[in-house]
């Protein structure tokens, strides 16, 4: 007795990084999962606390498989939030969220999914092509937030996966309470 909540009874938040390829998806889950700025890695699942409340959170990079589209569709199936990463650097990887962004409503058919457009590479501001405000518009045109990174100075990594865990978090509460609105409330009869 006493002892922390079991794995199995924590929050457990599923966040989907999609983006094209080299725009550093994997670079900011190994950053903010390890706190390294490194090339590689595996799907990554950890325990955390989020507000003061420990949970669990499994980040899925999509990385390379895209273009298998049944693949790709069980990936999305499965998110709960996603991060749509591209790289300030590179026009065309803006563009080919317009793709991710289809996609993933196509699969979910759910316009109020947790959805954060992620503008990563901002270290690289000599190299810049897409302006903080036409991203910003993008994700203005779609209702969800716009937040630049940084995976190779840490730049606004934790802030990003943090904003989408409470989004995840939030609309779990809020489904759990419309499927069940008097799970708080009692009624005595005298």
């Amino acid at each position: 007795m006493g002892k922390s909540k079991t794995k199995q009874t924590l929050p457990l938040h599923k966040i989907i990084m999609v983006g094209s390829g080299g725009v550093g998806k994997s670079a900011l889950t190994l950053q903010y999962m390890y706190g390294d700025f490194v090339e590689e890695y595996d799907p990554t699942k950890a325990d955390l606390v989020l507000d003061g409340q420990e949970c669990q959170i499994d980040i899925l990079d999509t990385a390379g498989q895209e273009e298998y589209a049944a693949i790709r569709d069980n990936y999305y199936r499965s998110g709960e939030g996603f991060l749509c990463v591209f790289s300030v650097c590179e026009q065309e990887s803006l563009e080919h969220t317009q793709e991710f962004r289809d996609q993933i409503l196509r699969v979910l058919d759910d316009e109020t999914v947790p959805f954060i457009l992620v503008g990563n590479k901002v270290d690289l501001a000599h190299l810049r092509k897409v302006s903080a405000s036409d991203a910003g518009a993008l994700a203005q045109e779609w209702s969800c937030q716009y937040v630049e990174t940084s995976a190779k100075t840490r730049q606004n990594v934790d802030q990003v996966y943090t904003m989408l865990m409470r989004q995840i978090r939030d609309r779990k509460m809020k489904q759990q309470n419309t499927n069940n609105p008097d799970k708080d409330s009692c009624c005595v009869i005298l």
